[in-house]
């Protein structure tokens, strides 16, 4: 697949990052790899295959467009995310006119959530000592 023309998009979700790269064309058939491996190897959770391929279920691509990810950092739920928003900006510019049906599926939606910093004389982002009157 090295050689073949790709589209990219990027992902993230907390502290994840995916690199999605989509190759259509007449060749395709469907494979979904993720770091190397094959997606349900990656990610065997029940439920995530769903959540990945939502973005190609959305617009009737799925089984018709090879997928490759490379994905670093963070844990399985916002890796599953990321990929998610990667496969859905690639999609997008492969064909714009997918851009309505990917917003309205929630699909193009970053979500912003991050963990919060720890402040000073706290022992955690909010979490403070024990109060001793004596």
């Amino acid at each position: 697949m090295a050689d073949r023309q790709y589209i990219e998009g990027i992902g993230r979700r907390k502290r994840s990052s995916a690199r999605v790269r989509i190759y259509p064309g007449a060749d395709s058939v469907g494979d979904f790899t993720v770091n190397g491996k094959d997606v349900k190897e990656y990610f065997p959770r029940f439920g995530d295959h769903q959540i990945l391929s939502g973005p190609l279920a959305a617009t009737d691509l799925l089984g018709k467009m090879d997928v490759t990810v490379h994905i670093e950092g963070g844990g399985i739920t916002g890796q599953t995310s990321a990929v998610r928003l990667g496969l859905a900006r690639a999609l997008v510019k492969y064909d714009e006119n997918l851009r309505g049906v990917l917003r309205s599926g929630g699909h193009l939606t970053r979500d912003a959530r991050i963990k919060e910093r720890k402040k000073p004389g706290l022992k955690r982002a909010r979490k403070a000592p024990t109060y001793t009157k004596r």
